[in-house]
């Protein structure tokens, strides 16, 4: 089987787990957690750096850090991974949704900017939707697939609107928006570090921010809101949220080598380009002069989406089908869904994407285009 997107583990993981296994660091402190929240900060271009025990988790605390309340509204896009909606609903929020854009497959801000003019009003300083008068004070973008939006454009809508921006960037670390990293636009920024992303720690996520209170907070809500280093005291509800030392000590291998690995997805979204440009109705996300992606999962768009799968997968080259849209599943359907043509349907029907593991062979890629082509 040609994996999807796998874990690449070479560099010094071995050597660093294999420390933490010989000293007994393993669990949630250690001096690898301190270097990996370090070096994340360091490369994301952030003060502060936050490790979490998955990029869900690290949504979840950057939510309650922003003071999402019950009943409150976070404005999300309708074509993202699930953790995102479900963060939300984990404080009692709601999603309001709104549809991708055809071409970049990020947030609509045309939509956006439409439904915050006409369909909210501020009131005491913050947004307020009209139809029930309920708060929405926060904005969540995703970098879908590791692309960006027009920054500007977003910061300037969620300024005049009175919105505290949080990145879903989860899978944008090594993307950037006119010479900025992903997740350092926002108070707060998230990432992941799940199998399938671009480095990985098994399982871990991180938030970042150049706000030092929030941070700190960040860190105390994560470790069960202990207050006293000795006694078993805690001052609030807590999260058993922390990232463990051994994950950590993966982490920082992975960070050595991240330069290699997005100069490695680069060549392979480009062999990707290369061997399908001009087959079939084959289309690529779009991606605007300002933004340079990590490309971290090559995804192609076709009205043969699913004889492509299929004859992939029948070849054991692991591909999938695009994430079904927020509103489509049956927790959401209720949920605000701002669109005017659902772009979001259309992408989900027509989009897969295809192996990229940063070890993938040119060989290997051959076969993956050679497969495509077959099909038309």
């Amino acid at each position: 089987m040609v994996l999807l997107s796998g874990p690449n583990m070479g560099g010094n993981v071995w050597k660093y787990v294999k420390d933490c296994l010989d000293t007994g660091w393993v669990s949630s402190v250690g001096a690898y957690v301190d270097q990996f929240e370090k070096m994340t900060a360091e490369f994301a271009g952030t003060k502060y750096a936050v490790a979490t025990s998955s990029g869900t988790t690290a949504l979840h605390i950057a939510l309650l850090l922003a003071g999402v309340n019950e009943n409150d509204y976070v404005i999300t896009p309708n074509i993202t991974f699930i953790a995102t909606c479900n963060s939300i609903c984990y404080t009692g929020a709601h999603p309001i949704l709104i549809d991708t854009d055809p071409l970049n497959w990020q947030m609509d801000l045309n939509l956006l900017e439409d439904f915050l003019q006409n369909e909210t009003e501020q009131r005491d300083g913050a947004c307020h939707l009209k139809k029930d008068g309920n708060r929405i004070p926060v904005i969540m973008p995703v970098h879908v697939l590791g692309n960006m939006c027009d920054m500007d454009e977003l910061l300037r809508l969620a300024k005049a609107h009175n919105l505290m921006v949080i990145e879903d960037s989860t899978e944008a670390l090594g993307s950037y928006y006119k010479g900025k990293h992903a997740g350092s636009f926002g108070k707060m920024g998230t990432f992941s570090y799940n199998g399938n992303k671009i480095i990985t720690t098994g399982g871990g996520g991180m938030i970042v921010t150049d706000d030092e209170a929030l941070a700190k907070k960040a860190k105390h809500l994560t470790t069960q809101a202990k207050s006293d280093p000795f006694e078993y005291i805690h001052d609030e509800i807590g999260y058993n949220y922390r990232l463990v030392n051994v994950a950590a000590a993966m982490g920082v291998a992975q960070m050595e080598q991240l330069p290699d690995f997005i100069k490695r997805k680069k060549e392979i979204i480009a062999f990707y380009q290369s061997g399908l440009n001009g087959v079939g109705d084959i289309a690529f996300q779009q991606v605007c002069a300002d933004v340079n992606p990590n490309w971290w999962m090559p995804t192609i768009s076709t009205v043969k989406q699913r004889e492509v799968l299929k004859a992939l997968n029948d070849k054991k080259l692991q591909s999938r089908p695009f994430w079904v849209p927020m509103n489509q599943l049956k927790m959401f359907t209720e949920e605000l869904y701002i669109q005017k043509n659902d772009c979001s349907d259309h992408v989900y029907r027509h989009c897969l994407s295809i192996p990229c593991s940063t070890y993938i062979t040119d060989e290997e890629m051959q076969n993956v285009v050679d497969t495509i082509r077959s099909v038309f």
